[in-house]
């Protein structure tokens, strides 16, 4: 990960984004919106079942590059139905 927001590092091999999802695909489906200004609605979530998780110091090395998190607090689920 860079130390700085913005710098480009070039990958010395391919890198398949499978890899990191668990093998059982069972999945929520949901409406919602950006988490991230312009907090723009009409967005369709995925949210696999089955948690993955990262260290603690994976969050703090994110947290320092983007200087804080980068998200608005959890919505309400409102009106909108969560389907399986």
């Amino acid at each position: 990960m860079p130390h700085e927001a913005g710098v480009k590092q070039v990958l010395l091999s391919a890198i398949d984004p499978a890899g990191f999802l668990p093998r059982v695909g069972d999945y929520f489906r949901f409406n919602g919106s950006l988490t991230t200004p312009a907090c723009t609605e009409g967005i369709r979530w995925v949210v696999i079942k089955e948690p993955l998780t990262v260290s603690k110091e994976q969050v703090q090395a994110f947290q320092a590059v983007m200087h804080g998190t980068n998200n608005r607090p959890v919505q309400a689920v409102n009106a909108r139905p969560v389907l399986r």
